[in-house]
């Protein structure tokens, strides 16, 4: 027979695995590093739209910021996970 503490041990481990990662946390994250990335200006034309299944959807105000994250977008990526603490975005989709 099982006492409670190892039961309880092991609801505890379960449910700090299983974290949902929300869009307000993810858009913080981009928006933070954006910021730092481009300033002020950056953070203003390049905005995010949503996040799902790992693909953040990233809008921009025009053709010159797109590429401009087209081309650094694994370097954002990067950045992005390790703040989250994890490999939780995949990619990253640019929309003008």
């Amino acid at each position: 027979m099982k006492d409670l503490s190892s039961l309880i041990k092991k609801r505890n481990k379960k449910v700090v695995t299983d974290i949902v990662l929300d869009d307000k946390t993810v858009f913080y994250i981009f928006d933070k590093i954006i910021k730092s990335e481009y300033g002020l200006i950056g953070s203003v034309r390049v905005r995010p739209d949503y996040f799902k299944n790992g693909k953040l959807f990233v809008k921009t105000q025009s053709s010159a910021w797109a590429s401009e994250v087209f081309l650094d977008r694994k370097r954002i990526t990067e950045k992005i996970n390790r703040e989250l603490g994890g490999k939780e975005i995949i990619e990253i989709v640019i929309k003008k």
